[in-house]
């Protein structure tokens, strides 16, 4: 079986989220490659080094380098493995993660060109970041959604007497965690029961900024910090809405988690999210930073709950096609 590295940033040991590296390396180690994971090194730097040490450690022996890619600073990350990956005459394949990559073929076009380019294919997860690609030109590109395992999660029915929110991300300003709160803000002020749940790690600050805005306006927000996947997925039973509040996304796996475990999503339209989420069919879609949107569409699903059954089951079952059993087959194609 082939030999892969594996670049990214494994931190789910250092309190952070859970990322693809380390579930597609997981999953891929099942079927038999044998992977070599880099890094877990918390600080930035030593994190870089670790990822080019690696790639030079073992370039006689690994035939694949994998490459999460996103698209702020870790943007470099990628682009200096993949220089070393050229040097060393290396297959590499960038894995497209970054909601906002699109906007970084813009402010870097040179190294864009170098690390896309070069590349042996770069998996996209999603349509919208195929056809931004596509779009400039990029010709190397393979559209390879996020995974989950569907057995590990079991559809329920919800009842919808009192609103009961999730919200599943770490907190970084690019998720826009306050708007969650503002949304459990004007629905108590419009008298409705309500409460809100948020699962995650602190990424920037934006934990406490969120504990804080919560206690200004004076609403009590359950906030659990980092949860194991095994954990969330079995709190989310007491939930009936699940709410994605971000500014940027591409393909986030906590809403294709949502989906199959029957809960109704309701997301901002952004990145990848419409590619995924067909309004009023299998979700709902609201424009970004808007509260009273999302108040709307809670109200009306709540007040209708035979569409809310439905938007579950549809949900159900549009993430089957993101199941490992199915997505690992993809994989299989590119790394034989």
């Amino acid at each position: 079986m082939k030999n892969l590295l594996y670049i990214g940033n494994a931190l789910s040991q250092k309190a952070k989220t859970v990322t693809t590296i380390e579930t597609l390396g997981a999953s891929l180690i099942k079927e038999g490659y044998n992977v070599k994971i880099t890094s877990s090194k918390k600080n930035k730097f030593m994190r870089l080094l670790e990822m080019l040490f690696s790639i030079i450690k073992y370039r006689k022996t690994i035939d694949y380098v994998l490459i999460d890619t996103y698209s702020t600073q870790n943007f470099y990350y990628a682009y200096l493995s993949a220089k070393l990956c050229k040097l060393f005459k290396l297959k590499y394949v960038p894995i497209l993660h970054g909601g906002n990559l699109p906007e970084r073929l813009k402010k870097s076009p040179n190294k864009s060109r170098f690390l896309f380019g070069n590349a042996l294919v770069n998996i996209a997860p999603s349509n919208y970041t195929k056809l931004a690609f596509e779009a400039k030109a990029y010709c190397k590109l393979i559209g390879i959604p996020n995974s989950i395992e569907l057995e590990n999660y079991s559809f329920h029915n919800k009842a919808f007497g009192e609103i009961k929110m999730l919200w599943v991300r770490s907190f970084s300003s690019l998720y826009n965690p306050n708007l969650a709160i503002d949304v459990l803000f004007q629905l108590q002020q419009k008298g409705v029961k309500s409460s809100l749940c948020m699962i995650g790690p602190d990424n920037d600050g934006s934990l406490l900024i969120a504990k804080k805005y919560a206690k200004s306006l004076n609403v009590d927000v359950e906030f659990t910090g980092k949860l194991a996947k095994e954990e969330w997925i079995n709190r989310a039973k007491e939930f009936n809405i699940f709410i994605n509040t971000t500014n940027y996304d591409n393909m986030p796996v906590s809403v294709l988690e949502a989906m199959a475990l029957g809960l109704p999503v309701i997301s901002t339209n952004v990145g990848g999210i419409p590619y995924l989420i067909a309004h009023s069919e299998n979700g709902i879609l609201v424009p970004p930073n808007n509260t009273n949107a999302f108040v709307n569409a809670i109200l009306d699903l709540k007040n209708n709950t035979n569409k809310a059954n439905k938007i579950a089951i549809a949900a159900r079952n549009i993430v089957k096609q993101y199941d490992w059993e199915v997505v690992k087959l993809q994989w299989k194609s590119i790394l034989k």
